[in-house]
């Protein structure tokens, strides 16, 4: 097999993208799909009028796809990026045109009082918040941003779903576990937040074949014929398919006990390397792609943990889930910390900020990036 070189030829990119979706996803990951929920607890869900945060991005729209066909009352799709938002409703004109009314909401989740309007609009009695920036290497360059959305959107949802009668479950991450990211950390206060107020937080592993994810940038490196950049030849991490992580969300909004925290139980993690050239061979067989190790970026971790060591965990009866019991802060002692964080986010004071979310996420462990950032920005303020 010749390897990668001057003769590589490269392939249609948007082919190799929309090809992800028959991958042998289940053949890398050498075990059988995740169990769907039972139907006669999809029938429940259905039963009422359900909105979705973030609606537009992968696991949103996969969710929004899956929930018109189960034809709620009513379906209400919120997100802050038009043109996601816009393929979304082509999506569904195209395939459920008449299975639900479906209202499109262009707007963020941290705007209280369109949210107000929307749930005494439409009243949904069930929210997926699935709006959050996701990307480490970014969210570390701009931690502010990370800190405003991911927990105060959320905080601002849970009040306004609280307010109007709504549960919430929200779309959470092993990166939440032990982080070693400001993403992580502050996914980890988003469930904080979300359990507080009896709702239900699922942590998802690396989706695959979801957008922006590593399966896509791997696609992208084997269409312009290599290489493919690895950051770690020991990095690992846990993975899921799209139709499981919709899936595992359903699932858990069937699991109604109050202030639930869940994670999918998953065998193995599978290096990331392995992912790459799995890839290579399934999409570009001709050529012997190459491989680039690039090292571990601010915020990665050489592997994910679902739940940390110490936790203990309880089986759900269905769809592969665990519950995993954690320590919740003192109410006052938290609302008072999240006052701070709001306080010194307003000011832009990331040394403050920074000091705030570790006294909330004591297993949060900051990159040397983010730690230089925040005494660029206030030198006197020890994190």
């Amino acid at each position: 097999m010749p390897r990668a070189g001057t003769n590589r030829t490269p392939i249609y990119t948007a082919g190799v993208i929309s090809s992800l979706e028959s991958l042998d996803w289940h053949g890398f990951l050498e075990r059988p799909p995740l169990p769907p929920p039972p139907p006669h607890r999809l029938d429940a869900l259905a039963a009422q009028p359900i909105l979705i945060t973030g609606a537009g991005g992968s696991i949103g729209s996969a969710l929004a796809l899956r929930l018109a066909a189960l034809r709620p009352p009513k379906l209400v799709l919120l997100d802050a990026s038009e043109s996601n938002l816009y393929a979304l409703e082509r999506d569904l004109e195209r395939d459920w045109t008449a299975a639900c009314p479906v209202t499109p909401v262009l707007g963020s989740a941290a705007d209280r009082a369109l949210l107000d309007e929307i749930f005494s609009t439409h009243a949904p009695r069930l929210t997926f918040h699935a709006a959050a920036f996701k990307q480490v290497p970014l969210m570390e360059q701009q931690p502010l941003a990370a800190m405003a959305n991911n927990i105060f959107a959320t905080e601002t949802l849970t009040q306004a779903a609280e307010a109007h009668g709504a549960r919430v479950v929200l779309v959470s991450t092993d990166k939440a576990v032990e982080p070693a990211s400001v993403m992580g950390a502050t996914k980890r206060v988003a469930e904080q937040i979300v359990l507080s107020r009896g709702g239900t937080a699922l942590r998802l592993a690396n989706v695959l074949a979801s957008r922006d994810s590593v399966a896509e940038v791997f696609a992208r490196q084997i269409a312009q014929g290599g290489p493919l950049t690895v950051t770690d030849p020991a990095a690992r991490r846990y993975f899921l398919t799209l139709d499981e992580a919709v899936n595992l969300l359903l699932a858990a909004a069937a699991h109604t006990e109050p202030a639930t925290l869940l994670s999918p139980v998953l065998p193995a993690t599978h290096f990331i390397a392995a992912l790459a050239r799995f890839m290579a061979r399934a999409l570009h067989p001709e050529f012997d792609l190459a491989i680039e190790f690039t090292g571990l970026r601010p915020g990665d971790k050489e592997t994910e943990l679902l739940w940390s060591p110490d936790s203990r965990t309880s089986p759900v009866h269905f769809a592969g889930l665990v519950s995993i019991e954690t320590a919740q802060p003192a109410p006052a002692q938290f609302a008072a910390r999240l006052r701070s964080l709001r306080t010194a986010l307003e000011a832009r004071n990331l040394a403050q900020a920074l000091a705030q979310l570790r006294a909330m996420v004591p297993d949060y462990t900051p990159s040397r990036a983010v730690q230089a950032l925040a005494h660029q920005s206030s030198p006197q303020v020890c994190v």
